[in-house]
């Protein structure tokens, strides 16, 4: 079996990472023979919660996981790192500008590129989750300049997701069609709602979760961590076009 590789998740008290960590643990991400530290970091406030998380995570008894570390310690959390999976942010409250969130935000990720640069292995895997991930990667990026800048990536693949459960690629996809096999694009033959409504749908499912279950998606967004992860680990399979 291979030597333990350390991942961390930040932001580990939240509901995403609830969803998350089992999946770590338990091999659907890195191999079912890939032996795992797994590190769980938050803010001291939260570390009551996270205590309940590391007592249910022992409790699962994965055979994978060799170890889990709580802590509010960037010093700890950041050590040696194998992947950097960084789930905590600052989110959008009620009267709350995007310039505010972008500002508390900055100063989070700024922080987080500055210890990955300190303390981390320089080919650590650093995936960018907490919103608007793009420049909150972008900021960790450049307060790591001892890191590849393509060992960081953000988290699309949500959206990505999204759109492959509402329907498959309509340039690729086929479909039966009265015993012919004819391409979905053909067989839909409505602009409109390729250009229109299921481009809409995929940009306000996050709202529309929020609106229906009073709280943003977590289940959904640790499926898609997982399966982005996976395949930055072992590389996209050839058969599937993405």
């Amino acid at each position: 079996m291979s030597e333990p590789i350390r991942v961390l998740v930040t932001g580990a008290a939240g509901q995403i990472a609830y969803s998350l960590l089992y999946s770590i643990g338990n091999g659907s991400v890195f191999g079912k023979d890939q032996p795992i530290i797994l590190v769980l970091l938050d803010i001291t406030p939260m570390m009551g919660v996270l205590d309940g998380v590391l007592m249910e995570l022992q409790d699962c008894a994965l055979p994978l996981l060799k170890d889990v570390i709580a802590t509010d310690k960037e010093e700890i959390a950041f050590k040696d790192l194998d992947v950097a999976i960084l789930v905590g942010s600052m989110p959008r409250r009620d009267g709350m500008e995007r310039k505010d969130l972008l500002k508390a935000n900055v100063k989070i990720f700024k922080c987080q590129g500055a210890a990955l640069d300190k303390y981390a292995k320089k080919s650590v895997k650093v995936i960018v989750v907490g919103n608007p991930a793009n420049t909150n990667c972008l900021t960790a990026s450049k307060s790591a300049p001892s890191i590849p800048k393509e060992n960081f990536s953000c988290l699309t693949r949500l959206d990505h997701n999204r759109a492959k459960a509402q329907y498959p690629d309509v340039n690729h996809a086929k479909v039966k069609l009265q015993g012919k096999e004819v391409g979905v694009y053909e067989a839909l033959k409505d602009d409109s709602w390729l250009k229109g409504e299921f481009i809409t749908t995929v940009q306000q499912r996050g709202a529309a979760v929020i609106k229906a279950r009073k709280l943003s998606s977590a289940m959904s967004a640790a499926k898609a961590i997982c399966d982005h992860v996976r395949d930055i680990w072992f590389g996209t399979p050839e058969v599937r076009i993405q």
